[in-house]
């Protein structure tokens, strides 16, 4: 006998609509999810995705397009994004693009020939400044860079205020010449510059900062000179977790101790930031909450499509470590 939502809902105590909410990742309360979900496994539903395809000519797959999987960030994002469509029957087809315009374009040619539901993207500076001219044809979702003109639905990390709340941090324990390294491709590494030079004029202090390619390697070569130079920082804050391995690094090979010759402070709280001796500061970014809200967006998007464009912007919180340690 086929199971059927109708079958789901009964299981649960709950309305079909409810059912399909929980199931796509839309506005339910956690027990009431756990409810569904564990009606789901009792009952043994499976979705009929070649009959869902067939009535709306879709693919019952979502597109996700990030800039850069060897970042740990949009590692965990994409996990979250691949849990929700899971959860909601859908599948997912994963693609990178090395912040790399050229190959962002074929990516997006093969999401329209495989009819995707709808996107998840997290676009490159130089697509991102197209898409006020184009328009998508699909429902798409931008994750860890703003819509242009409010297009489309969005889910950020307010970049500003969490690298503004570096440069405090490091200025109440003593530091005074803070260098910043930000990454020169994408929109949110400008946008943690923008913060820092501004949190750092707002102390009246000078910003001293570097641009370079998104990779620890590139990294740890642009800090190599500028940590052997006499105008090397007192402190450093960096846009991304590659940037601060390429910074732990490059203070290595430099010979500098850290907290004692260099404070080091950065994003993204992965395991090895707590792991590495000493501790490195770090902000904590709600990964998993902008996979889930961006697959909620998306849900909503695609079950009301005129609803009024959305911007989700999520705090980030400062994890102090001893790479900060106040200046002696």
């Amino acid at each position: 006998m086929t199971v059927g939502i109708k079958d789901v809902a009964k299981a649960a105590g709950v309305s079909p609509a409810t059912v399909s909410r929980a199931l796509s990742g839309g506005p339910v309360s956690d027990e009431l999810r756990a409810q569904v979900e564990a009606a789901v496994k009792a009952t043994g539903y499976r979705p009929n995705l070649a009959a869902r395809r067939l009535r709306s000519q879709q693919s019952g797959t979502i597109g996700l397009v990030v800039a850069d999987l060897r970042n740990p960030f949009f590692t965990a994002v994409s996990r979250a994004v691949e849990d929700s469509a899971y959860r909601a029957g859908m599948r997912v087809i994963l693609c990178n693009t090395d912040e790399d315009p050229e190959r962002e374009a074929l990516y997006l040619q093969l999401m329209q020939e495989e009819r995707i539901t709808g996107l998840i993207f997290a676009p490159t500076r130089t697509t991102l400044e197209q898409l006020s001219r184009r328009r998508l044809e699909f429902p798409t979702v931008l994750i860890d860079r703003a819509s242009p003109a409010g297009l489309y639905d969005c889910v950020v990390l307010d970049n500003a205020a969490a690298t503004g709340e570096l440069v405090r941090h490091l200025i109440e324990r003593g530091y005074r010449h803070i260098g910043g390294l930000f990454g020169n491709a994408s929109v949110t590494g400008l946008e943690r510059r923008d913060g820092y030079v501004a949190a750092l004029n707002a102390a009246g202090l000078k910003p001293d900062f570097r641009l370079c390619a998104p990779s620890a390697d590139a990294a740890r070569s642009t800090l190599a000179g500028w940590f052997s130079s006499p105008d090397r920082p007192e402190a450093l804050v960096v846009s991304n977790s590659l940037f601060l391995s390429g910074a732990v690094r490059a203070a290595r090979a430099a010979g500098l101790s850290i907290p004692r010759d260099l404070a080091l402070a950065g994003f993204d709280n992965e395991v090895w930031t707590e792991l590495v001796e000493p501790g490195l500061t770090v902000i904590e970014q709600p990964v998993e909450d902008i996979g889930r809200q961006a697959m909620a967006l998306l849900f909503e998007r695609l079950q009301t499509p005129h609803l009024p464009v959305r911007k989700l912007v999520l705090s980030g919180r400062c994890v102090a470590r001893g790479s900060t340690a106040a200046r002696v």
